[in-house]
């Protein structure tokens, strides 16, 4: 069994994979749409954000707070898939997934808590 320094250095080398993920209000089927280079870690970080009372979406904040945790669910709605075409570019493929879910769940007004089309997580 390798020991506890050995997961840790092979978790932080392992490559992370870039996605497009939703946390969804289940009461009220609101959805906050992003994509990230790290979309494991950035699904994290919302979950964190919205319990430390810290996220920076006003709104889903206060829905977070009114609801409660158990009426959200975080969910990767698709990882982009790494080629070996020598043009293959990892940002631009994910770009293409970011249009492909913004036009599918409209995100923004009504139906969401996005304000704008950039859903991109720094």
């Amino acid at each position: 069994m390798a020991d506890r320094k050995t997961l840790i250095r092979e978790y932080k080398e392992r490559p992370k994979p870039a996605g497009v993920f939703q946390v969804k209000n289940n009461a009220n089927g609101k959805i906050y749409l992003a994509s990230s280079l790290n979309v494991e870690g950035s699904l994290n970080k919302q979950e964190f954000m919205l319990s430390s009372g810290a996220h920076r979406n006003k709104a889903l904040q206060a829905d977070w707070k009114k609801f409660g945790r158990y009426q959200f669910t975080f969910e990767i709605l698709q990882i982009v898939k790494i080629t070996e075409d020598p043009g293959f570019n990892v940002k631009d493929e994910l770009s293409l997934l970011e249009e492909i879910w913004l036009e599918e769940l409209e995100p923004v007004g009504d139906k969401g808590y996005n304000v704008n089309e950039k859903i991109r997580e720094v």
